[in-house]
């Protein structure tokens, strides 16, 4: 008798998991084009807040990243050259670093300086708001804060079509 209450708790605790995922993943946050971006807030390595707003007007380029991430780091040069050309056009890039330490981070940077704003979130906050899950992921953001497009995985940012293609949405 005690075995059999045993396993009906068993049972009960793995049907109450299975249901508890299975609603997590209908309700999961994942953003795609044509999805209003969702707003963000971070302490960019200034000091100062940068939020989504301070960039109202312009197009977008958000970049999840991390220094640990080959595909990411490999990108990065790429990335560079691609806002070194079309920033001044207005084209902002902001690459969003998940690296917990934030040493990791900054020997990164130093090591590698780019013509772009990055900012850490160790937390995942924004990137679990926009329901990335791999790295690198990218999504370009229009004027009015639409999302035109999602990038998962790393891109050829510097090519001839990336940036002919990204220049047209300037």
């Amino acid at each position: 008798m005690k075995v059999d209450r045993i396993i009906e708790a068993g049972i009960c605790v793995m049907l109450a998991a299975f249901v508890g995922t299975l609603y997590m993943s209908q309700h999961e946050n994942v953003v795609k084009a044509g999805d209003k971006a969702p707003d963000f807030s971070f302490r960019a390595d200034n000091g100062k807040t940068v939020t989504a707003h301070d960039f109202g007007g312009k197009l977008v380029l958000v970049n999840f990243w991390a220094s640990w991430c080959a595909p990411c780091v490999e990108e990065m040069p790429a990335l560079d050259e691609m806002a070194r050309e079309l920033g001044p056009k207005g084209l902002v890039v902001l690459a969003v670093s998940q690296d917990k330490e934030e040493s990791a981070y900054k020997q990164f940077l130093a090591r590698n300086p780019v013509a772009f704003m990055t900012v850490r979130d160790p937390s995942k906050e924004v990137q679990l708001n926009y329901g990335t899950n791999l790295l690198p992921e990218s999504y370009l953001i229009d004027r009015n804060g639409k999302v035109l497009e999602k990038f998962v995985s790393s891109q050829a940012w510097a090519s001839p079509q990336m940036i002919e293609h990204v220049q047209s949405l300037l």
